[in-house]
């Protein structure tokens, strides 16, 4: 590895600030200006020489882990360029792979250097083999599949190897595009519309790779590098850093999800909470958005295979505005029938993502109880009011504290805290909010990079609310949740129901590259650094193994496949020393009988045996790797689905007053039925029959 030589000019101050293709050589020359031509053979721009090299400088020194720049790292990134660009090995060929192998173990010097040849190189490889796919796809569709024949498609080719020439991978796209006219046949629409819209999907495709810039290539290469690192270390081009800012600021407006790409679907990664999307409780992360239609009677416009920048802009829209989504539910195979759903945008507002209560009437053997709830979805503060000297500024805690002192008077006798997707925010808040329910001490411990521990502590010594308490959390619950989560654990202070949690227990840094470096001639990107890791009082860290609940529910969600814990590159669990601390009580002695109570109760349960089934089938649809190209089996599949369904809609619809999504599980109208709260809330009551007698 050669020694990094350069220059950090301000470097040290900026990170005080707080922010929540052959093998052979190339002998590509340097150039500042665009190419002219979309099909022009992409080049790297001057600056991005010194640009990486700053980046690399940057990592090397001030990230959270000792980032060695070897040839082990060399061969991660070269994995994981050649996974950005063909992930499903769809595009190169293995002789292309052969060619651009002698790069395996070079890319760390590479960096150093600022030698950016392969991933250019690569990248102008990749659209050659995609703009030939094209003309083989125009080609493949002007005559209809034969649906008769006995064969399957592999869909899951993770595992599979690279096709070893032009002939095998024509036979891979026939069979690709085979399934994608299958699964629209069965869904009732004929050849010709099949033939337009596979064709029409395509070349839209086909624009979106041709009009990369230079720009594009280089975050594609650069990103290869530091999510290597670690997941949440990012670089942002300069673009990509302005729609950042446009996001911070607009992102609320639209239906209120966030969204990225994932083997050519849109997929819904988090819903943002008071949205659209939210309220309407029609989706949820992991499902796909593979049509959007303007207005009530606007036509869908097929969005498979589109870069999420072009299918945000499709989905965002102005305040007030009709929104139309074709989606595939989360675990749902490929003969699953689209739902389609109607949306009003709107402007998310603070008071929209503001913890609200309710006062859950349940009867656990044969006691009635009334047990408060607190949904929080957020954990915010209003920063401009309180910097504005607003004395009454809204914030979690704040807002909390309130709903605390109402349902007091309700005659509860316990509280719910509610934090299922709650994706996190503000810190401050979480450790204030862990404060209304212990007397003093330590919330959260935070060790930055140099070894340093920063312990914080609970401000306020007043207990605002000492009653039986539980926190309901799911793989949602993200950051700030599983800190209040993690202290409600460690002090004893409530019992924790539900999911293992996200997993995320690093802290970032924004870095403006135009602020460290010398080149003053270009505008430079921003650089995401993990800078810390949090760490529980009890001296165990969130990051990467997330709370462990003490009475666990089923989930169809692996921790493998989603959260921390499924990044290859994600920071390790670990612990530190615990922090001086007193318990509030000794309530881990009751789990074994609450967990006794919850098994019998759930044994006999129907919304718990229906959540079994959907994670049953939810696994299986999930090892499947290929599908068959025949359309009476198919057929068959998709009625024996159906009628699964249908006869779930039946069951449940006979017990309950309910409305129905076309061809889906019925959801409660306004969700009215929240059988994983309701359980929570038997589970509580349980504590306080332990306790209290």
């Amino acid at each position: 590895m050669k020694k990094i030589s350069i220059i950090l000019f301000g470097l040290i101050a900026l990170l005080t600030l707080n922010f929540s293709i052959s093998g052979s050589r190339s002998t590509f020359s340097y150039s500042d200006s665009e190419e002219k031509d979309t099909l022009t053979i992409l080049q790297p721009l001057n600056h991005y020489k010194t640009e990486s090299q700053l980046l690399v400088s940057l990592l090397s020194r001030y990230h959270y882990k000792q980032v060695e720049i070897d040839d082990s790292l060399s061969e991660k990134i070269f994995n994981r360029y050649l996974k950005v660009l063909d992930n499903g090995k769809n595009y190169f060929l293995k002789s292309d792979i052969d060619k651009l192998i002698s790069y395996k173990d070079k890319l760390d010097d590479n960096l150093i250097d600022g030698n950016l040849d392969f991933y250019f190189e690569t990248f102008n490889l990749y659209r050659q083999r995609f703009n030939e796919r094209l003309q083989f796809i125009d080609s493949l569709l002007n005559t209809e599949f034969d649906y008769s024949a006995d064969e399957n498609y592999q869909y899951n080719r993770d595992k599979a190897n690279w096709a070893k020439d032009k002939s095998e991978l024509d036979e891979l796209w026939r069979k690709r595009l085979k399934n994608d006219a299958l699964t629209y046949k069965l869904n009732g629409k004929d050849w010709e519309f099949i033939q337009k819209t596979l064709r029409k999907r395509y070349k839209n495709l086909a624009n979106f790779i041709n009009q990369y810039k230079p720009e594009d290539v280089f975050q594609f290469a650069m990103n290869s590098f530091t999510e290597n690192i670690d997941p949440h270390t990012n670089y942002l081009s300069p673009v990509s850093s302005e729609n950042f800012k446009i996001d911070m600021s607009l992102s609320l407006e639209g239906i209120g999800a966030r969204l990225q790409t994932e083997d050519d679907y849109t997929k819904i990664v988090e819903i943002i909470p008071g949205g659209p999307a939210y309220k309407s409780g029609l989706l949820k992360a992991d499902d796909k958005i593979i049509g959007v239609a303007q207005g009530n009677d606007g036509e869908f416009e097929d969005i498979i295979g589109w870069r999420i920048t072009d299918a945000v802009k499709l989905i965002r829209g102005k305040a007030g505005t009709t929104v139309r989504l074709q989606i595939i539910k989360a675990g749902s195979d490929l003969n699953s029938k689209p739902i389609e759903i109607t949306l009003v945008r709107d402007k998310i507002k603070l008071e929209d993502q503001a913890a609200t209560g309710k006062v859950l009437e349940i009867l656990n053997d044969d006691k009635p109880f009334r047990i408060g709830v607190i949904d929080i979805p957020k954990f915010y503060s209003d920063f401009e009011a309180q910097r504005n000297g607003d004395g009454d500024f809204r914030s979690t805690t704040r807002d909390v504290r309130k709903l605390i002192d109402s349902l007091s008077k309700e005659n509860i006798s316990g509280i719910i805290i509610d934090l299922r997707e709650d994706g996190g925010g503000s810190l401050q808040e979480a450790i204030e909010l862990t404060g209304l329910f212990i007397k003093d001490g330590p919330v959260v411990q935070v060790k930055n990079s140099d070894g340093k521990i920063d312990v914080a502590k609970d401000p306020d010594s007043q207990i605002v609310y000492d009653g039986p308490l539980a926190v309901l959390v799911n793989r949602f619950s993200a950051s700030a949740s599983e800190i209040f989560a993690g202290a409600i654990q460690d002090y004893q202070r409530g019992i924790i129901i539900g999911e293992q949690t996200f997993g995320k227990g690093t802290v970032q840094n924004l870095i403006d590259l135009n602020r460290v470096s010398s080149n003053k001639k270009n505008t430079l990107g921003q650089l995401k650094i993990t800078i810390a890791k949090y760490y529980r009082v009890s001296g165990a860290s969130t990051q990467n193994r997330g709370v462990i609940p003490d009475i666990t529910f089923p989930s169809a969600i692996d921790p493998k496949d989603f959260g921390e814990s499924a990044e290859p590159s994600a920071l390790p669990y670990d612990e530190i020393k615990p922090a001086s601390f007193n318990k509030f009580e000794d309530i881990k002695k009751f789990i074994p009988e609450l967990l006794t109570k919850h098994q019998a109760r759930i044994s006999n349960d129907k919304d718990f045996e229906f959540l079994k089934e959907d994670i049953r089938i939810y696994q299986e649809n999930k090892l499947k790797e290929s599908i068959s190209l025949n359309e009476d089996k198919r057929k068959i599949e998709k009625e024996d689905e159906e009628q699964r369904k249908s006869d779930r809609n039946a069951e449940i619809i006979s017990n309950s007053d309910i409305e129905l999504l076309d061809g889906e599980i019925p959801v409660t109208n306004n969700q009215k039925k929240d059988f994983i709260l309701d359980e929570t809330g038997k589970i509580l009551s349980d504590l306080i029959l332990l306790t209290s007698g």
